[in-house]
This record gives C-alpha cells, sequence and structure tokens, in this order.
C-alpha cells in the first residue's frame, strides 16, 4: 500500500492536518493525533474534524516520510521543526527517544498528563483497551526521587496502569524501562 504524504500546519507548539480525510487516514493507520472536538471516537470512519498531533507523533511521522509541516506557507526541514518542539518541552530529545521506540514496538503512544506522567501506552489503541502502562521519561544524568516513585506508584495504582520509568542510555544508545511492582509486606 503507498504511503500518502499529508501535510499539516504547525500553529504555536500545535500541528493540524487540516484535510479532515487525510487526517482521519492517518488516525485509522495507528491512532496518530486528535480528531478536534471528538473526545473519544469509537468508529474512526466517522471522524469529520481536523486533526492534532502532538509534536512527537509530527517529528515520527516526518521522519517517516508521511508528512510534511508548513508553517506561514514555507516547509520547516526536520531541524527547523526541532528547534520549535524544544521550545516546546523541555526534556523533548529525551521524551522522543522513548516515543520513538515505543512506537518502534508496535505500541500506541499517547499524552498522559492526566495520570501524572510522560505517556500512555497501549497495545491495540485508544477505544479499544485500555493503556496498561503509563510512562514517566527521565534523563539518565538524573537523579529520582524515592518519595516520587512512591507518588507515582499509589497513582498507577489507582488507575490500575503499570508505572514505567524510561531513560535512554547514551553509551549502549537504546532506551532503558523500568517497571516498579507494588505490594503490601
Amino acid at each position: 500500500m503507498e504511503q500518502i504524504l499529508i501535510e499539516a500546519i504547525l500553529v504555536g507548539s500545535r500541528v493540524l492536518v487540516l484535510s479532515k480525510q487525510k487526517g482521519a487516514t492517518l488516525y485509522q493507520s495507528g491512532f496518530y493525533g486528535k480528531p478536534v472536538n471528538v473526545h473519544k471516537p469509537k468508529d474512526s470512519k466517522e471522524i469529520d474534524a481536523y486533526l492534532e498531533l502532538s509534536l512527537f507523533e509530527a517529528l515520527y511521522l516526518l521522519d517517516l516520510g508521511r508528512l510534511k509541516i508548513k508553517q506561514d506557507g514555507n516547509e520547516l526541514d526536520r531541524p527547523a521543526f526541532l528547534d520549535v518542539a524544544r521550545e516546546s518541552f523541555r526534556l523533548f530529545n529525551e521524551l522522543y527517544l522513548v516515543y520513538k521506540d515505543l512506537r518502534g514496538k508496535g505500541y500506541i503512544v499517547r499524552p498522559a498528563m492526566k495520570f501524572g506522567a510522560d505517556f500512555a501506552v497501549y497495545q491495540y489503541g485508544p477505544g479499544i483497551d485500555h493503556a496498561p502502562f503509563i510512562i514517566h521519561v527521565v534523563p539518565n544524568s538524573a537523579e529520582v526521587d524515592p518519595i516520587e516513585i512512591v507518588r507515582a506508584g499509589r497513582l498507577s495504582h489507582t488507575v490500575r496502569k503499570k508505572f514505567v520509568l524510561a531513560t535512554f542510555d547514551e553509551s549502549e544508545k537504546k532506551v532503558i524501562y523500568y517497571m516498579f511492582m507494588w505490594w503490601k509486606a
């Protein structure tokens, strides 16, 4: 099946696909983006809305050659888009490496601000299954506060998800995941 190059526009820190048909196709092909003003689409074939992509999704699709991003009528290359993304997210590089790794493993990756984490990870997709994992990304050099781990563990237990810390190991050039299991003594 031939990949269609989809055009999107960058408005501030939002990436919008203005073709409703191409946006629906992109959403159906891997749950990319979120249809604007549609809470949780039950049937992706009936989406009739613009599609908003996260900066991570947009860069991933740009890297795959599936997306062209314009700002003020001019096409943005990868370095220019990356500059915008880095201004919007403090740890964009680390977050993107984790996003890309998870997508490469076949997972559906969504923002997880409502869970107090960076990403919610689905095996099949939103509306099909519940995200079994929430991911918190930390730089490899960061010290992790045990109180933060306990706080995250309690929250993830409350929402019935597994809490995972992810970091990028520079020496190994790969993402390392640490999953925490909780039990009562």
